[in-house]
């Protein structure tokens, strides 16, 4: 039996050395890879598209037994979803290429435009599922709550950041007003439909934004305050909240009735355990777990991905977060700072709402999981959002230098093929572009300008500028 030969200490502690030297170099070049100038943007990029991708094939797996059973083909809802996501992506990349300047001056027709349809579904809006949320336009339907928090973001970004440029945020009437009015009447129209699970992002969003502007402790904690009471009282005066809330105290009480969607969706991530039962392998998507594709797509997930699916999806919402925060820290401008933290706060605040609804840890709400639940109208908004935040990325200023060395972007060079060279200049020189490559004069004293193109002396040959005429004696 042949002996085992001894390794030296020393060559042990040299090949611990060596591992722990390429581990430390592994770290710095993943340290460095995110100090380079468009990481934010890559990674809000490529976590949108992974989670977009995702929710195709989670919406195509839990409804192909709904779609054969109502229409005949698997493929009905899903390619409803489809075409969403294909009226979205190019949105999503002009909003990426657009200048700063033109979302905050659509931010108060979008504003105008929410609380007209609004107003319009509260009257003739279509009942669906016991609520009036949707609005038939055109044989589509609608709604237009979703589209709301987009239009509110902008508009609640632009409103803070014009009164912090003009040195106005210094009393707390100046924080609240008009801002705290136009959240009310968004919150107070979305709940004539019944919709609290939106009323609670608006909310969540308004107090973002005072966060971020920096209102006084005493202001925030009222406002904070305010919101709690007022979703107290929208669920105290509608009996089926009250049944939510009960459902989820004690879901297994009612597992037939206010518990069982609870339930089902607690059972639909149990039985998935660490890897899942396999894509397309459900159970319960069969007619067991209401509202499987939208509001509660994690559940579906969990069950076919298992533990790692779900653990996954966790991680690109956070990517997502850390890449929107990373903008927010990093730009100059006001309406930049308040518009991306406010954009991540509604993508992240709402997730996190869905799924600590699926797992049990707040009542049901009937809030859809951004990018990835079913649903044109709450898909549309949010690719655009990412839009801007991919934006306001690219005004990072280690971008914008980044891509001045790029040359124009395709948006300025399509503009400048239609004509457009204005407007081709303003996406260069306000963000969302390369500046112009025009070499720019040095800046010349005013003093010195006007000596320099002053002319008061007649020539023969006409006016002769100062700069060029023999200079007099002054006197001491």
């Amino acid at each position: 039996m042949a002996a085992t030969t001894a390794v030296p200490s020393t060559a042990r502690s040299r090949g611990r050395t060596a591992s722990g030297g390429r581990e430390r170099a592994l770290w710095r070049e993943w340290a460095r890879s995110l100090d380079r100038p468009l990481t934010s943007y890559y990674l809000i990029l490529g976590t949108g598209m992974m989670l977009i991708a995702l929710g195709l094939v989670m919406v195509l797996s839990s409804t192909m037994v709904n779609s054969i059973s109502e229409t005949g083909s698997a493929f009905s809802v899903f390619q409803r979803q489809l075409v969403s996501a294909t009226i979205g992506l190019p949105l999503m990349i002009i909003a990426s290429q657009l200048p700063l300047w033109v979302f905050r001056l659509v931010g108060y027709p979008a504003m105008i435009l929410s609380v007209a349809l609004l107003l319009l579904t509260a009257f003739q809006g279509t009942e669906v599922n016991g609520a009036i949320r949707w609005l038939e336009i055109g044989g589509l339907l609608i709604q237009p709550s979703e589209p709301a928090k987009l239009a509110f973001v902008l508009w609640g970004s632009n409103i803070l950041a014009r009164k912090e440029e003009l040195k106005e945020l210094t009393e707390w009437r100046h924080l609240l007003i008009p801002l705290l009015p136009g959240c009310g009447l968004l919150t107070l129209l979305v709940l004539l439909g019944s919709d609290l699970s939106t009323t609670l992002v608006l909310l969540v969003v308004f107090l973002s934004l005072l966060w971020v502007v920096g209102a006084p402790g005493k202001l925030f904690v009222g406002m904070f305050g305010l919101v709690l009471g007022l979703a107290a009282i929208v669920i105290a005066i509608e009996p089926f909240r009250l049944r939510r809330i009960t459902a989820f105290l004690d879901p297994g009480a009612d597992p037939t009735g206010s518990g069982f969607q609870s339930l089902h969706g607690l059972y639909a991530l149990g039985t998935g355990g660490i890897f899942g039962v396999g894509i397309g392998a459900s159970r319960e998507k069969w007619g067991f777990l209401p509202y499987a594709e939208s509001d509660f797509i994690f559940a579906i997930i969990g069950e076919e991905f298992g533990l790692i699916g779900t653990l996954v999806v966790l991680g690109l919402f956070g990517m997502l977060g850390y890449a929107g925060l990373r903008v927010a820290f990093r730009v100059k401008d006001p309406f930049s700072r308040l518009a991306a933290f406010a954009i991540v706060t509604w993508i992240i605040g709402q997730s996190m709402i869905n799924i600590a609804a699926v797992i049990g840890l707040v009542p049901v709400t009937g809030i859809p999981l951004p990018l990835v639940s079913y649903g044109g109208s709450s898909l549309i908004p949010t690719m655009i959002g990412l839009g801007v935040l991919l934006a306001i990325a690219r005004n990072e200023p280690q971008a914008q230098k980044a891509l001045a060395a790029r040359g124009p972007s395709w948006v300025q060079r399509a503009l400048s093929w239609l004509g457009l060279e204005k407007f081709a200049a303003s996406v260069q020189n306000r963000g969302g572009g390369a500046p112009s490559r025009r070499t720019t004069a040095p800046s010349v004293p005013r003093t010195a300008r006007e000596r320099g193109t002053k002319t008061t002396a007649k020539h023969k040959s006409g006016p002769v500028p100062v700069g060029d005429r023999p200079r007099r004696n002054r006197r001491r």
